[in-house]
C-alpha cells in the first residue's frame, strides 16, 4: 500500500458569494442579487470591461453609467462625486426637471446635503440660475472633462473584470476532473445537487459480448469476491489480502471521490481473504465476510466500520446478506451454520443448524419471511426466519426436487427469482434450476457442453474426464467433460439467466423458456465468481490471475 497526502486549498466564502452573485446578474435576477449583496455585505463589482466602463464616463453617457453603478457597491464619497457631476451636466443640457429630481430624491444627493452642505447649496444655486455658466458650475478652474477623468479613474478602481459564467465553468471543470480521475462515469447524467449519478431505469436485457475494461490486481492479491450496489453506482471487490475497494465500473478506476480511498485508507479485513460481500438495499452500507470467520459492516461514503462481529463464525464466511430493512446481517459459513446478527446490538440473534457440510450461500426470500441456504451436503434448505426452524429440505438434481436424505451434488447458491415462491439454484453440475420454494422443478438451464456428442454423463467418468482435460479426455475416449457451474446471476429485467462455468464460459439462457441464447468465453484463465449490474447489461468476472473483467452488451 502506498501513502499519499492531500493538499487542501482554502476557499474564501466571499468568493463563493461573488460566484453566486455573478450567476444572478447574468440571469437577470437583479432583486435576488440586491438582496444577497445587502444581506452578506459582499459586493460583486464586476463589469464586462473596465475600459468600456471608463469610456462611458468620459463620454458622459450617464444613463449607461447609472445602470451599471446601480449593480455595484461604490463608496459613498465617490457616489456623491458622480451624482454631483451628473446634476451639473443635466443643468448644462437644460434638463432642469431631471436634475432637480436627482438632487432632491436620490440617496447620494441627500448624503451630500448632510455631509457637505456647501456643495449641496452650490448645486441648488446652479439649478436656480436662468442660464448655465461653466465658471460658476466648475470653480477652481476645473473643467468638465477633467472632472469626468477624475470620476472615471475613481470608479474604475472599484470594479474588476471576470470571465462570464464562472460558477458554471468551475462546476464543469470540477466534474471533468472527477471524470478523468475515475470518480464519475464518463458521458453520464450527474445530479450536481445530491452529488450522485442518478439511478437509471434498467436497460432492455441483452447478452454481454464485449470485454470493455479490466481491473488488474498485483500478484497474490486477486479479488476473491465482487458485487454491484443496488443503486448501480458502486462495484466493490474483496481481495485475498483483505482489502476492500470501490471502483468505477465504467472506467475500471478506483473511486477517488471517496475521501478515504483517495488517501489510501482502504476498508480492510486485516490480512484475511474477503470471501463475501453484500450491500444494504439503500446502497449505503456494505457487509464483508472473511476467511477467518469475521464480519464487518461499513459505511460506504466514509469508509467507517459501523459494526464488527469477531468472530461471527468458526470458519470462513462464505456469504453475507442484509435483511430487507437493513437492521440485520445474515451469514453462512464453512462451520456448517447460518447465523443472523443484529446491527444495532452487535450480537448473534439466531442460528440455523442442520446442514452436514459447508454452507455455501444464504439469502432471504422475496417477502423476507424465510431464509434459503445451499450447502455442499447437496441440499437446499428453507428456514422460518423468526423461529430458525427448517421448514423443508430438498436435493435438486436430474431436474427434480428430491426430499432430503438422498445424497446430491453440491449446491453453490440459491437466489430468489423475482416471482412469488420461486428460487434459482446453482449446482456444481452443468445444470442450474428454477424451482418452487417447495422444491418442485419449473425449468432447467443446461450447459450445451453436456449435450454434445460424446459428452460425459456418468459422474465417475465425468470426474476422470475433467482430470484429463478436453483434449486428454477425447484421446482416452472419455468424451467431452461436462463443465460444472460455479455461479449464476440475473439480467436487469430478469429475462436472462447467466451461468458461469468452470471452463470460463458464461452460458446465457432465456429465463422463461430455458433456451440457450449464447455461450461467451469470458476469460482465458481460471474464474472465481461473477456479479451482474442491476440496471445495465454489464457483468464483472473475477479471475485467479488477478483480473476483474468487465463485459457489456
Amino acid at each position: 500500500m502506498s501513502s499519499s497526502t492531500t493538499n487542501t486549498m482554502e476557499i474564501e466564502s466571499s468568493d463563493v458569494i461573488r460566484l453566486i452573485q455573478q450567476f444572478l446578474k447574468e440571469n437577470n435576477l437583479l432583486n435576488s442579487l440586491a438582496a444577497l449583496q445587502e444581506e452578506t455585505t459582499v459586493a460583486l463589482n464586476t463589469v464586462e470591461s473596465v475600459e468600456a466602463f471608463s469610456s462611458e464616463i468620459l463620454q458622459g453617457n450617464w444613463d449607461n453609467v447609472l445602470r451599471i453603478v446601480s449593480q455595484l457597491k461604490i463608496p459613498e464619497k465617490k457616489l456623491m462625486d458622480l451624482y454631483e457631476q451628473i446634476i451639473i451636466e443635466l443643468v448644462e443640457l437644460r434638463e432642469i426637471g431631471t436634475a432637480r429630481t436627482l438632487l432632491r430624491q436620490t440617496t447620494p444627493a441627500q448624503l451630500l446635503r448632510d455631509q457637505f452642505p456647501d456643495r449641496y447649496l452650490h448645486l441648488e444655486h446652479v439649478l436656480s440660475r436662468s442660464h448655465f455658466d461653466p465658471k460658476d458650475a466648475y470653480p477652481n478652474g476645473v473643467s468638465k472633462e477633467k472632472r469626468r477623468q477624475i470620476i472615471a479613474q475613481a470608479l474604475s478602481s472599484e470594479v474588476t473584470v471576470v470571465a462570464p459564467s464562472r460558477l458554471v465553468t468551475l462546476l464543469g471543470q470540477a466534474l471533468k476532473f472527477q471524470e478523468q480521475q475515475g470518480m464519475l462515469p464518463p458521458d453520464s447524467a450527474y445530479d450536481l445537487f445530491r452529488g450522485t449519478v442518478p439511478i437509471v431505469q434498467a436497460e432492455t436485457d441483452d447478452v454481454p459480448t464485449k470485454c470493455y475494461n479490466t481491473i488488474k490486481f498485483p500478484k497474490k492479491q486477486h479479488a476473491e469476491s465482487v458485487a454491484f450496489s443496488p443503486n448501480g453506482q458502486y462495484l466493490v471487490t474483496g481481495s485475498v489480502d483483505g482489502f476492500i475497494e470501490i471502483w468505477n465500473y465504467l472506467t475500471a478506476k478506483l473511486r477517488k471521490d471517496l475521501k478515504y480511498q483517495a488517501e489510501d485508507h482502504l476498508m480492510s479485513m486485516d490480512d484475511s481473504a474477503v470471501l463475501s460481500l453484500a450491500f444494504s438495499k439503500d446502497s449505503e452500507m456494505l457487509a464483508s465476510g472473511s476467511q477467518d470467520g469475521r464480519i464487518k459492516v461499513w459505511k460506504i461514503q466514509t469508509g467507517q466500520c459501523l459494526r464488527r462481529y469477531s468472530p461471527a463464525h468458526q470458519g470462513g464466511v462464505t456469504s453475507v446478506c442484509f435483511s430487507p430493512d437493513g437492521t440485520q446481517v445474515l451469514s453462512a459459513s464453512f462451520d456448517l451454520t447460518i447465523r443472523l446478527h443484529g446491527l444495532k446490538s452487535g450480537k448473534m440473534l439466531r442460528e440455523f443448524r442442520g446442514h452436514t457440510s459447508f454452507v455455501n450461500h444464504a439469502s432471504f426470500s422475496l417477502d423476507g419471511t424465510q431464509v434459503m441456504s445451499s450447502s455442499s451436503d447437496g441440499t437446499l434448505k428453507i428456514w422460518d426466519y423468526k423461529t430458525a426452524n427448517c421448514i423443508r429440505s430438498f436435493s435438486p438434481h436430474d431436474g427434480t426436487g428430491t426430499m432430503a436424505g438422498v445424497a446430491g451434488l453440491t449446491v453453490n447458491s440459491c437466489i430468489p427469482f423475482p416471482k412469488p415462491n420461486q428460487v434459482l439454484v446453482c449446482m456444481k453440475s452443468p445444470t442450474a434450476y428454477l424451482l418452487t420454494m417447495e422444491g418442485e422443478p419449473i425449468r432447467k438451464f443446461t450447459s450445451p457442453n453436456s449435450q454434445t456428442e460424446g459428452g460425459v454423463k456418468d459422474l465417475t467418468a465425468a470426474a476422470a474426464a475433467r482430470a484429463a482435460g478436453v483434449d486428454g479426455a477425447k484421446k482416452e475416449g472419455l468424451g467431452v467433460p461436462m463443465t460444472d457451474y460455479m455461479a449464476l446471476s440475473l439480467s436487469p429485467q430478469s429475462e436472462i439467466v447467466y451461468c458461469l462455468a468452470e471452463d470460463s464460459q458464461v452460458h446465457c439462457f432465456y429465463s422463461d423458456t430455458g433456451k440457450l441464447i449464447k455461450s461467451i468465453p469470458v476469460a482465458e484463465g481460471e474464474v472465481i465468481g461473477m456479479a451482474s449490474h442491476p440496471f445495465t447489461n454489464v457483468l464483472a468476472i473475477n479471475t485467479v490471475d488477478g483480473r476483474v473483467l468487465l463485459w457489456k452488451a
